[in-house]
């Protein structure tokens, strides 16, 4: 595991990855914080292209806890099918969906404890909800999360909590609303999990990964591959001469 990077180093990492997107957004697509709970409760051992396709045409015919409950499980099946893991995600949609009427007048909280509280919605779900949908400065820690603070030694930890935990030590507070997008853009398109792009990454200098990967693979490829030499000819089979016989039988 790399060292810890220092909190000045910190400060410039988002410095720069704020100036390269001072407004990140979530990449998963919503109409308000029910929808957002219920696309990143589907986004699970999923991507996000994947679900928007299948909630575009859901959120337009249900897109409040009264009519998902009223669309029930066979229905919202036949519309996230392409998903991984629907038949049990459409359980939980409906369930979460029932919950937030009867217990929460079909409003959804703005507490952790609550949020986690519903059918599917674990802290990293209730994070996201939180941070994107009322503004509070929480981070969820994901795969990409996860791997970026332990590559880069910024939040170094053995699980997501310990991570969650070590980034809101770690991170200054004009960067914390914000923090959990960049890192997670950052962890998507440049410090991707088999090949980092280490060689257009603004925060190279600071990251305190060994093993960087200077060059694209087809560069590395070229430069590092010989020519392969060009094999000798095989000498052609002398001519058989041809015998008396040969000579008789032709």
């Amino acid at each position: 595991m790399p060292r810890k990077m220092t909190r000045a180093n910190a400060a410039v990492l988002f410095e720069r990855l704020s100036a390269a997107t001072p407004t990140p957004e979530t990449e998963l697509h919503y109409k308000n914080p029910y929808t957002l709970v219920v696309a990143v409760a589907l986004s699970a051992q999923a991507t996000d292209e994947g679900v928007n396709r299948a909630t575009g045409p859901l959120f337009e015919i249900a897109d409040t806890p009264q009519k998902m409950a009223a669309l029930g499980e066979e229905a919202l099946g036949g519309y996230i099918k392409t998903i991984g893991l629907w038949r049990n995600k459409a359980k939980n949609v409906i369930a979460l969906s029932k919950m937030l009427i009867e217990d929460f007048d079909g409003e959804v909280p703005q507490e952790r404890e609550a949020l986690e509280r519903l059918p599917g919605v674990g802290r990293k779900t209730a994070n996201v909800v939180l941070n994107v949908a009322f503004g509070q400065p929480t981070i969820a820690v994901d795969t990409h999360i996860f791997r970026v603070s332990n590559r880069t030694g910024l939040a170094p930890g053995k699980n997501p909590l310990e991570v969650e935990l070590a980034l809101e030590k770690s991170t200054p507070e004009p960067f914390l609303q914000h923090a959990h997008h960049w890192l997670i853009l950052h962890g998507r398109y440049v410090c991707k999990a088999r090949t980092p792009e280490c060689w257009r990454c603004a925060i190279d200098d600071l990251c305190q990964f060994k093993d960087k990967v200077k060059e694209p693979k087809t560069a590395r490829s070229k430069a590092k591959s010989p020519a392969k030499p060009i094999g000798k000819l095989k000498a052609a089979a002398p001519k058989k001469k041809k015998t008396a016989r040969s000579k008789k039988r032709a």
